[in-house]
């Protein structure tokens, strides 16, 4: 590979690659040391193609979600089946793993930034913007974005666009999945809240048992699924489904509603 070779995106891969050690080497203990990352069905990652590969899943927090997930795929790539024990993985990252973020999350600092080069695919939100609700036409550019990503290897996806638990799949998701017709492979992760700040920069709280959970791809009919079929199955893939709040206690919910409110600090 030439130094400077380029993604499609114009990022040169030699330094995303250095990106990726060096932000794996730096938060790998936020994972296996401060807090113990217990995952799932990682084996179902090792049998998945090269490209058009969409991940949907829940959302915990800005940053450390996807960052665990960076680390879980490439472990699993190099052989570590449900562990990131060794982070030998990091050496030869995959380099055509990609995730959505909103646009305006990756401008916010230097940090950001960052961490944008590293796999970003920003997209502005067309419901809400610096934290007041709008009504804005979907940006075309955005879903062609998407549609690259998954023509050159892999994206991760927040289908509900929020951190909050329970809210709506987000069409636009449905819609993606019937254009560009990828394996969808469901994601469900927990913990995370209880272990970062909302951003996902900090630790809250040590010793936590997070989880993360890799599910068989969906079964769906491209042609035939209406978008709202595809919604539901996301919906229970990634158990944010409002069924899944009957079998919670309201005392629980209220308790974690509560919690979150403690969660936000101050930068």
């Amino acid at each position: 590979m030439g130094l400077f070779k380029k993604n499609p995106f114009g990022h040169i891969l030699f330094l995303k690659r250095w990106l990726i050690r060096i932000a794996g080497a730096m938060t790998h203990r936020r994972y296996r040391g401060f807090n113990e990352l217990q995952i799932e069905g990682s084996e179902i990652l090792t049998n998945l193609p090269d490209t058009n590969v969409l991940f949907v899943s829940n959302h915990q927090t800005y940053f450390a979600d996807v960052v665990s997930m960076f680390h879980v795929f490439n472990a699993s790539l190099s052989g570590r089946t449900d562990s990131i024990k060794n982070i030998g993985y990091l050496w030869r990252p995959k380099l055509n793993l990609y995730y959505v973020a909103a646009g305006e999350t990756m401008k916010a600092g230097l940090l950001p930034r960052i961490m944008a080069y590293a796999g970003a695919i920003t997209v502005s939100r067309t419901w809400r913007e610096k934290g007041k609700e709008i009504e804005r036409q979907v940006n075309l550019k955005d879903t062609e974005n998407i549609g690259i990503a998954l023509d050159d290897g892999w994206v991760i996806t927040f289908p509900q666009g929020t951190t909050k638990p329970w809210k709506p799949i987000r069409k636009g998701t449905a819609h993606i999945i019937k254009n560009y017709k990828p394996i969808v492979v469901p994601i469900v992760i927990d913990g995370f809240r209880r272990s970062f700040d909302k951003k996902g920069l900090r630790i809250k709280k040590r010793g936590i048992l997070q989880s993360f959970e890799v599910k068989e791809p969906l079964e769906i009919d491209y042609e035939n699924d209406s978008v709202e079929k595809i919604v539901e199955q996301i919906e229970y893939a990634i158990e944010q489904h409002p069924s899944f709040l009957k079998v919670i206690p309201t005392e629980e919910i209220e308790a974690e509603e509560a919690l979150n409110k403690k969660r936000q600090w101050e930068y």
